[in-house]
């Protein structure tokens, strides 16, 4: 017996009849040999390859809410992502569900954000003429752009809680896979105050106090009020949820975000621009395909130069897409000697 196989054996004694079973897995794309010296479960495997990837390495320098903020301490989509992981397991442990496959959903969800967070959708949904959606490009990047066009070959659960973890998509089918997409809205609606509080849009006071007398007035307070209830609430129900007093103050805190931070023109002033750039961009390698790197090239035959130069652009970090703005369209100093 493998160390994998008896990692399989010890979830059927340790999990709850209601989590996800690495052994039960639907599979993946392309079938892959056992090994004897297998030592994972298919979905630490998937952890595993997300973590390694180049697209989870690009999340370190892209933008969260605020564009290129001048500080150490504002969250990234990488911090996010951990966040949104971390959240993910405290949850799952506690309900004796699949952490592993949790994780890996987490790793992943947010592998197809553009650069500039949500400017960069609305800029590349008008040039595509239909809508970039970031869940669905989080799957085409382990599906399909990532290692060369092979994908990452993930199995099937984490593949679809990748694309459910966004609220107007299809619920996710397992349980860890609704688990990540809470957690992914507990996580970016309080990271987001802080980091809002941090570049004094927000100051304590300006929190609801009907919201904060029931989810807490600090930032730990809201995020242990609602993982805690969630976890309670689920244990004593028997359904995957909160108490409708909670639920009902984290879509109103959800709500104030929206209104004070999210659509705010100090944290929103530069969108324009940075639409801008992505939008030049593209017209820019679409008249241009022999500027796009090698590894492009071949996509360009069988999905065509649109979608190609719009994959090539949603994987850029926010600072490459910067550069390579300035490298196109801004004039160099003549390096001229006396």
């Amino acid at each position: 017996m493998t160390i994998r196989e008896q990692l399989e054996q010890e979830e059927h004694l340790r999990l709850s009849s209601h989590a996800q079973f690495s052994d039960a897995s639907r599979g993946r794309p392309r079938t892959e040999p056992e090994t004897e010296n297998d030592v994972r479960t298919c979905y630490q495997r998937d952890s595993d390859r997300i973590l390694h990837s180049k697209s989870f390495r690009r999340l370190m320098h892209k933008t969260q809410v605020f564009l290129q903020p001048e500080g150490d301490h504002y969250r990234t989509r990488m911090t996010h992502t951990l966040e949104v992981a971390r959240i993910a397991r405290t949850i799952t442990r506690a309900l004796r569900l699949n952490e592993d496959l949790s994780e890996a959903i987490a790793f992943g969800h947010d592998l197809g954000h553009t650069p500039f967070g949500h400017a960069g959708e609305v800029a590349l949904t008008e040039v595509m003429g239909t809508p970039f959606r970031h869940n669905e490009q989080s799957l085409r990047v382990v599906d399909i752009l990532e290692k060369d066009g092979a994908g990452l070959n993930l199995t099937y659960e984490v593949r679809m809680g990748i694309l459910g973890h966004s609220r107007s998509s299809r619920l996710p089918e397992t349980l860890e896979g609704q688990i990540v997409r809470i957690s992914d809205q507990i996580a970016y609606i309080n990271h987001d105050i802080d980091d809002a509080m941090r570049a004094g849009i927000l100051t304590d006071g300006d929190i609801p106090r009907e919201i904060a007398d029931v989810l807490g007035e600090s930032h730990r307070d809201r995020i242990n009020t609602l993982v805690t209830n969630m976890i309670f609430h689920t244990l004593s129900s028997g359904e995957l949820g909160m108490d409708p007093e909670i639920s009902q103050a984290m879509e109103a805190l959800r709500a104030f975000m929206f209104e004070h931070v999210y659509k705010n023109p100090v944290a929103k002033g530069e969108e324009s621009k940075a639409r801008r750039i992505l939008q030049e961009l593209f017209e820019y390698y679409l008249r241009h395909p022999e500027a796009l790197p090698e590894d492009f090239q071949p996509q360009i035959t069988f999905e065509g130069m649109a979608r190609t130069v719009c994959d090539y652009i949603a994987g850029m970090t926010d600072k490459y897409a910067m550069y390579k703005y300035s490298e196109l369209f801004i004039p160099t100093a003549w390096q001229v000697r006396d």
